[in-house]
């Protein structure tokens, strides 16, 4: 029953993340920024630990690319991200140390990322600068808003139910 109710919730992160992009992105600088992707990254983090948060973030970007609606570049950002959100938030329990985890994640580690990702995968030859910032501002945008989620979940007792499943394996 565990696992169904996890993988039923990955699912439905995945699905939220798919479709925020196609209606939520703004230009940032070169690149266009989804700060859905990193919404979900913080909840997912939050309410179901790191490691499926890197699965919900890894599964999006392959749907995105398979659909035509991502880029490659969504693997090295939203798995970072994800990742960190998750360790932030399980090492500490604070909601904002995931959105401060998916901020360095995606916003200042992942552009280093990118770099050797990009030249070898997409034929590019551009600096960490070049993503830095499209990164840094979707990641900062996105975790706002995660933690503003995050925050009014926890005001209910459904969002502690789930975190304690997720932390108490």
């Amino acid at each position: 029953m565990q696992n169904t109710r996890l993988l039923t919730l990955m699912a439905l992160f995945i699905a939220i993340a798919v479709v925020g992009a196609a209606f939520v992105w703004f230009p940032a600088g070169v690149a266009r920024a989804y700060p859905i992707q990193h919404a979900v990254n913080v909840i997912a983090a939050v309410m179901l630990g790191p490691i499926p948060a890197i699965i919900i973030a890894f599964v999006t970007g392959l749907v995105r690319i398979l659909t035509g609606t991502g880029s490659l570049l969504a693997f090295p950002g939203g798995m970072i991200g994800a990742l960190l959100a998750g360790l932030f938030f399980s090492k500490t329990k604070r909601y904002y140390m995931a959105s401060v985890g998916e901020v360095i994640g995606t916003g200042l580690i992942a552009p280093f990322f990118a770099v050797p990702y990009a030249s070898i995968l997409m034929g590019t030859s551009v600096g960490a600068f070049f993503f830095l910032p499209p990164f840094f501002v979707s990641s900062v945008t996105g975790a706002a808003i995660g933690l503003l989620l995050v925050t009014r979940l926890a005001k209910s007792d459904r969002l502690s139910d789930l975190t304690k499943r997720a932390y108490t394996k």
